[in-house]
Order: structure tokens, then C-alpha cells, then sequence
């Protein structure tokens, strides 16, 4: 009896890990997605630069694999090409946590079927098991088993950022702000990032057209919902030569305080990568700040009287980057199991705040500027 108990649960020991690699077949979870619109924000001239904010419409299926992620971002490109809107004086822009969703990439379908993201990461530790395990048994997180998984699919997530991102910004010969990715202390060395021994930060990295990559850029303001598995950085922001000219990036809320503004002091453009959730949260009342107090030269009069959307205009870049050459603000829309997402693309040009459509849909966004003689 005993042996026939011990062999019923070493089959089923088997079948649940013989079912954990089943991938999802290359067309399920596909469903009709809203058209894709291109806005110019402003009227172009001959030989003028640009910024192009991709807002993407990615659902969980996308990050099934590296590759179909990587053509869905690529038909955005296209697109964008196709109406002369890329060229060496482009800089293009995706939004925060792009790469962030590879943790799930390459494993079974029940991942990408689960009905929400803490389903969807079980699914993914199941798959990686005993390095799951390990990790998790020395994580000192707030939320260990997210920080555990992260941690445990890191290199491979770093690799396929690397180079899907390097890729497009080669294919397309532009530069590329590729939002961010959750990463155990990145680095970059050798033209390669690197993933390292210690907490996660929310990142972001810029490649340009020869294939090198620059960064990191480490969040200094997580909100709330990534505080339990990430690090409020400590590292100065950069500021990083372009084609096009001196370049800082603020990853989402790092956009709303005034001393991350001060570190970009020297910039000229400014791209904001950004996720904002959960669906409809721009038409709301405004909660205040997230992650962190709000700082001195914030109205606390406005909390709960502005909407979310007015409360990203006055106080992110729409009003805070009003001295910039220019600078765009970039959001995710789409799909992404149980999260919910909002958002409207936000420009600055020479003190001038330029808004997109909101929509729940892939927009692609040109925000013309003069080229740059002091540039990279």
C-alpha cells in the first residue's frame, strides 16, 4: 500500500513538472487589439530630431518568449519608420517595467493563463524550483518570494533585455531608452549588464546604434507596490551624452521631486519611462504621493481635488521640466494579467507641455525638435 501511495505521488510529482514546461502555444491568449495610432505632437521641419514615445500594447502572452516580445516591439518601430519618423537623431522611448516581465518569459502556459500575477509568478517558481528554493531560502525582502524570483531568473532576464533592445536600437539605427527591468544590483561592464549579489532596483538602460548600451539608471522612488521587493536607490542619477544631446532619464515617480530634478541639472531632454495603474486611475481623484512624502512645494490642498492626470501634469514632467530643450513621458497599456493600467503621452518643448491622446491602445507619439549641434 505504501509503495503504491509513494508511486502515485512520484507520478504526480512528474506530471506537474512535465506540464510546467508545456509552453503556450505561439497563437493562444490572442485576442483583437485596438489599431495602433501615430500622433505628431507638433508639426515637423526638414531635418528636424525627435523623440518618439512607443506606447506599447502588450498583454502576458507577449512575454511568453524573448523573441515574440521582441517582434511585437519591433512592429512598433516599423510603423513609426514606415511614416519617416526615425532616423540617427531619434530617440525613442519605451515605458517603465518593459522588461520586468521576462521573469515570466519561457515558461508553461499557466503562467500567461492565470488570472492574476501572484498566480502567474507560483506558476513561474514552480518551473524553476529548486533555484527558487535556494534563493528564497536566504531572502531578507519584505516580499521575499517576489525578490527569490527575480533574483532567480535575473541572468537570463538581463541577457534577453540586453539583447533585444540592442538589436532594435541597431536595426532601426536609433537611440533608445528601453524602460526599465527589476535587477539584483545591475551594472554594466564591458558593454554587457551584469546582475549582482544583493537587493533588486528598478532599472533602466539607453542603447544607441552602434549596439553599446549606457546605464544603469536606478529608481529612487519605488512606489508602495514595489517597495516589498525592490530598493529605493542611492546612486546619483546620470546624465548621458546622445546624439541628440545631454540626456537624463527619470524612471516614473522619480519625475514628481524636486532633488532627483537637480541631479539632471545639466540635461537637455529628459525621457520619463512610466506605469501607471489601475485601469481608469487617471480620471480619478488624486491620492497624493506614493512610496514616499510628498515634498515641501506640493499644494496638499490638491490631494483629492485634482485627478490623477492633472496631478501627473503638475507635478511630474509637465511641470517640472518646463526648462528642458524638451522631454516625454512614456506609458504602458495593455493587458498584464490582473494589473490594470492608465496614462496620457505628456511632451515639454521649450516650456511648452504637449499631451497625446489617452487611450487604451498602442499610440506612437513624435515630439520635433531642432537637431542639436553640441550633441554625442
Amino acid at each position: 500500500m505504501i509503495r503504491k501511495l509513494l508511486l502515485a505521488a512520484a507520478l504526480a510529482v512528474a506530471a506537474l513538472a512535465l506540464l510546467l514546461q508545456i509552453p503556450l502555444p505561439r497563437d493562444a491568449a490572442a485576442s483583437p487589439e485596438p489599431p495602433v495610432v501615430l500622433e505628431a505632437l507638433n508639426p515637423a521641419r526638414p531635418g528636424d530630431a525627435n523623440l518618439v514615445s512607443i506606447q506599447p500594447y502588450l498583454t502576458s502572452a507577449d512575454y511568453a518568449s524573448a523573441e515574440r516580445l521582441r517582434r511585437k516591439l519591433r512592429g512598433y518601430l516599423v510603423k513609426a519608420q514606415d511614416a519617416g519618423w526615425l532616423s540617427q537623431q531619434t530617440l525613442v522611448v519605451f515605458p517603465e517595467h518593459i522588461g520586468t516581465w521576462l521573469v515570466a518569459e519561457g515558461e508553461s502556459f499557466l503562467t500567461f493563463r492565470a488570472d492574476s500575477t501572484s498566480m502567474a509568478m507560483l506558476w513561474a517558481a514552480l518551473g524553476n524550483l529548486p533555484a527558487f528554493v535556494h534563493q528564497l531560502s536566504s531572502e531578507t525582502a519584505a516580499d521575499p518570494f517576489a525578490a527569490a524570483l527575480f533574483k532567480t531568473k535575473a541572468v537570463t532576464m538581463a541577457a534577453q533585455y540586453q539583447q533585444l533592445f540592442a538589436s532594435l536600437a541597431e536595426e532601426f539605427n536609433v537611440t533608445l531608452v528601453a524602460g526599465s527591468i527589476a535587477l539584483p544590483v545591475p551594472s554594466v561592464k564591458q558593454n554587457r549588464i551584469h546582475t549582482g549579489t544583493g537587493p533588486i532596483y528598478n532599472s533602466s538602460f539607453v542603447f544607441f546604434a552602434d549596439g553599446s548600451v549606457a546605464g544603469p539608471v536606478r529608481k529612487r522612488y519605488p512606489i508602495d507596490s514595489e517597495l516589498p521587493f525592490t530598493e529605493p536607490a542611492t546612486q546619483p542619477l546620470p546624465i548621458i551624452d546622445t546624439p541628440l544631446g545631454r540626456l537624463g532619464v527619470l524612471i516614473c515617480a522619480d519625475s514628481w521631486y524636486p532633488d532627483t530634478w537637480q541631479q539632471l541639472d545639466g540635461a537637455e531632454l529628459v525621457a520619463v519611462p512610466s506605469y501607471s495603474s489601475p485601469d481608469g486611475i487617471w480620471q480619478r481623484p488624486w491620492n497624493g504621493y506614493n512610496g514616499a512624502a510628498a515634498p515641501a512645494d506640493v499644494d496638499s490642498a490638491d490631494v483629492g481635488a485634482l485627478s490623477e492626470g492633472e496631478a501627473w501634469r503638475k507635478y511630474a514632467l509637465g511641470g517640472r521640466g518646463t526648462h528642458l530643450r524638451a522631454g516625454i513621458n512614456t506609458f504602458f497599456r495593455g493587458a498584464l494579467w490582473d494589473l490594470g493600467d492608465d496614462g496620457q503621452t505628456t511632451a515639454v518643448l521649450h516650456g511648452e507641455v504637449l499631451q497625446g491622446q489617452r487611450r487604451d491602445g498602442a499610440v506612437i507619439s513624435s515630439l520635433w525638435l531642432a537637431q542639436n549641434n553640441n550633441a554625442r
